[in-house]
């Protein structure tokens, strides 16, 4: 039994050693390779172009086609945000216009009322000044109606202490002589 052993692995030992290695590099199998080589990749190659690489393509297409559509989008959003941007600068300014005018009429309004008030008021003082000035006419009028009456009183009172008699009628045209001046 032990020779037996002996011959099987001696047997083993010199195939392995008649056999050239790996048998993708053995040469008598090459043509057989070469042939399943050939055919694997016709076949990756027909998958591939076939059905990978449409769906690629389809997948890229599309999203190309997005991009697109984006970028144009984009650029029909950023026109009308500059329309909007020009609609709100142009009633901005038509609202500047408006308030300046506002403002002007009002000025003018209050200038109106003003003016009104003033001449009013100078009306009622000129009014008043009027009335203060035949006031102080009738005053002064009476102011001398009164001097006449106590300068005639005081010449008679002191003619009269004198120890003259004046007649009441020559004392008040002496008086008056003398008032004029």
């Amino acid at each position: 039994m032990a020779t037996d052993i002996t011959k099987v692995s001696s047997h083993n030992a010199e195939a392995a050693a008649s056999a050239p290695g790996m048998p993708q590099l053995d040469f008598s199998n090459w043509g057989n390779q070469i042939f399943w080589l050939l055919i694997t990749l016709v076949v990756i190659y027909l998958v591939l172009s076939r059905i990978a690489l449409p769906r690629i393509a389809a997948v890229l297409a599309e999203r190309q086609g997005t991009i697109t559509n984006d970028i144009a989008a984009a650029e029909e959003l950023k026109a009308k945000a500059v329309e909007a941007e020009d609609a709100y600068n142009k009633a901005l300014a038509e609202a500047r216009a408006e308030a300046q005018r506002i403002v002007a009429e009002a000025k003018a309004e209050i200038q109106a009322d003003l003016d009104a008030a003033t001449e009013k008021a100078d009306a009622e003082i000129s009014a008043k000044a009027a009335e203060s000035e035949k006031a102080i006419s009738e005053i002064r009028a009476g102011a001398l109606e009164s001097i006449k009456d106590v300068a005639n009183d005081t010449a008679v009172a002191l003619v009269a202490a004198l120890g003259t008699q004046a007649k009441e009628a020559d004392v008040t045209k002496a008086v008056a002589t003398r008032m004029k001046g």
